[in-house]
């Protein structure tokens, strides 16, 4: 392993100091894994994590699992690990947490950097793949270290601690925003069995209430036919009595009022004569389609 990369002395840097300050360097490289180490930093240490990350590679591929292809996005706040088509972000490690970096001398296509974990605080080794550019990886970590140290230093601290302040809001917010998830879907699922639980049976009728009026009472309507309702015991209601049809009676329950059957004292002579001839008419009978009906006459008792 070579090219551990420190502060002390200037390089020559291959980005323009905006291009990781103020957006980031993509590079396009496989990734073996990571794995936990004991130490934050040194030659042997990365050595031994290559060594048992390429070995476990080794048996996935003879299992047929390929080697995953990634994005590194590199800038002066740390390195992200990206799927490369849905741009997921698999881990995110901040530069100051980023402890040593190299690449591999005797296998120009490996390089690797220790971070410590922001959880678990274990210091994890990230070991990568790249044919071509595992040198110009490595020295881009470098420059995005040596842009942030000279920021540090104008700052007076400051904004490490800024960028230490906005990671943790910004984890507090992912968790919020998983918990939001988790409580709509069981808002959802309540919503869903409450609409079971109200849907009625097939074959069912719904019956809408009736409205009342301010006496509690079903409104009147000429037009709407009287129903019997089932008594309180569960019986049909008895059928209605019906009058013989012989029997004619008023509101009051009195026969109806017939001028012909009352006397003629009980009228003034003028409405009485007109009564007398109506009579007469009626005796002499009615003629209907040729046939002829004779009316006794009518009966002058009061």
């Amino acid at each position: 392993m070579n090219r551990a990369f420190n502060r002390k002395k200037d390089k020559s840097w291959m980005h323009t100091p905006e291009a990781l300050a103020k957006h980031y360097i993509p590079y396009n490289c496989k990734f073996l894994g990571n794995t936990e180490v004991e130490a934050p930093k040194g030659t042997e240490v990365v050595k031994d994590a290559v060594r048992k990350l390429k070995f476990q590679r080794h048996i996935k591929k003879s299992e047929g699992q390929k080697t995953p292809k990634v994005e590194l996005q590199i800038s002066i706040y740390g390195v992200k690990i990206l799927d490369p088509k849905t741009k997921d972000v698999q881990h995110n490690c901040q530069l100051h947490r980023i402890s040593f970096c190299a690449d591999d001398k005797t296998d120009k296509r490996i390089f690797t950097f220790i971070c410590k974990d922001s959880e678990s605080n274990k210091h994890l080794c990230y070991v990568f793949d790249s044919e071509k550019c595992a040198e110009e990886i490595t020295l881009t970590i470098g420059q995005a270290f040596d842009l942030a140290y000279k920021k540090f230093l104008e700052s007076g601290g400051k904004d490490v601690e800024t960028r230490k302040q906005i990671g943790t809001l910004q984890k507090r917010i992912q968790e919020l925003e998983t918990e939001n998830t988790e409580l709509k879907q069981q808002l959802q699922d309540l919503e869903e069995q409450l609409m079971i639980s109200h849907v009625p049976p097939a074959g069912s009728i719904s019956m809408k209430p009736k409205s009342t009026d301010v006496f509690d009472m079903v409104p009147f309507s000429p037009v709407t036919p009287l129903v019997p309702t089932m008594a309180s015991n569960g019986c049909p209601p008895p059928p209605p009595t019906t009058l013989p049809p012989d029997i004619r009676t008023d509101l009051f329950g009195a026969a109806p009022f017939d001028p012909f059957t009352c006397g003629s004292a009980d009228f003034p002579p003028d409405i009485q004569s007109k009564l007398d001839e109506m009579q007469e008419g009626f005796k002499m009978g009615l003629t209907l389609e040729g046939t002829v009906f004779a009316l006794d006459p009518l009966d002058s008792r009061c």
